[in-house]
This record gives structure tokens, C-alpha cells and sequence, in this order.
């Protein structure tokens, strides 16, 4: 399997005050848009193509999901499972082969990142810390390949968007 973990476009900020409501209704900016377009370009360029996007139904996400239409070959699927922390539960949903998109949110994608690359190895460890350790930008991609599982993947590139501004 290929995976990809895509950090939603760059979105609006969250007004002063605003709760979690407010958070899930932030649109992507212009710029944002922009600029991911540009790394849905590149990532065609490279040869990337997609069988399923599953995204946050937030709604940065889900605006960022339906850019990456032109690499997509499937459908797109809302899981509330990307708009939280870590869970077992997401590698569920995930078919055992293809290629498939996960565009969700930090410190969530970093946490899911190394989950995947080093297992176990990181119980106990705080999103936050990895986070720190592992940037994933706005509009980022890391591009994964094996097994689902913790553990069981390899880290094929850390693609920063500004990677396909160049």
C-alpha cells in the first residue's frame, strides 16, 4: 500500500474566541488554494494517483480533499477518526492495498506518522512532542509505503509544499 498523510491548505484563521465549531467551519484562504494546487501538479508530475481519500470532515479539509480530485480515481470519504487524536480505529477503515490519501489536521498527522514508521517504540510520547520532531506544513505530504500497521511502514519522501513552488 501507498499512503499518503496530506496537512490541510492553508485556512483562515480562527476568530478571536472562537470554539470548536468555529474551527470546523474555517475555509481554505485564496493563497492556500494556490498554492496546493501547485502540489497536486507536482505530486501528478511524480506519477502519484489515488484509489481513496479519506479526510477530516472538517471543513479545511474537506475543501483540501476535493483539490486533490485531478490524482483521484476513487471516491472521497469523511472520517471523524482524522479530526482527533491517534487511533487504531482509523487504520480499520483503511483497504489492505492501493493508494490512498488521509488529509486531516495536526499534531494528529505527525503523531500518525511516526505511529506508522516506529510502532510502539513512541508509547507514552506526546502529539505535541512529535509534532516538533516530525514537520508536517500546511499543504504538506508524506508519502508512505507497506503495511498499515504500526511499525510497518517506510517513509518514501517528506514532501514541504514549497518542494513544488521551486
Amino acid at each position: 500500500m501507498e499512503l499518503f498523510l496530506v496537512r490541510h491548505a492553508i485556512a483562515a484563521p480562527l476568530p478571536e474566541g472562537g470554539g470548536e465549531e468555529e474551527d470546523a467551519a474555517r475555509p481554505l484562504i485564496p493563497k492556500g488554494v494556490r498554492r496546493f494546487r501547485k502540489v497536486v501538479r507536482g505530486l501528478k508530475a511524480l506519477g502519484v494517483g489515488l484509489d481513496l481519500v479519506l479526510t477530516s470532515p472538517k471543513r479545511r479539509a474537506l475543501e483540501t480533499a476535493r483539490l486533490l480530485g485531478p490524482l483521484l480515481e476513487g471516491e472521497v470519504r469523511t472520517t471523524p477518526l482524522l479530526a482527533g487524536p491517534l487511533s487504531e480505529a482509523l487504520l480499520e477503515e483503511l483497504p489492505e492495498e492501493g493508494r490512498v490519501a488521509l488529509v486531516g489536521h495536526e499534531p494528529h498527522l505527525s503523531a500518525l506518522l511516526a505511529w506508522l514508521l516506529f510502532g510502539h517504540l513512541l508509547e507514552g510520547v506526546a502529539p505535541q512532542a512529535l509534532e516538533e520532531r516530525v514537520l508536517l506544513k500546511k499543504g504538506g505530504v508524506a508519502w508512505l509505503r507497506g503495511r498499515p500497521e504500526p511499525g510497518g511502514m517506510v517513509l518514501r519522501a517528506l514532501l514541504p509544499p514549497k518542494v513544488f513552488r521551486l
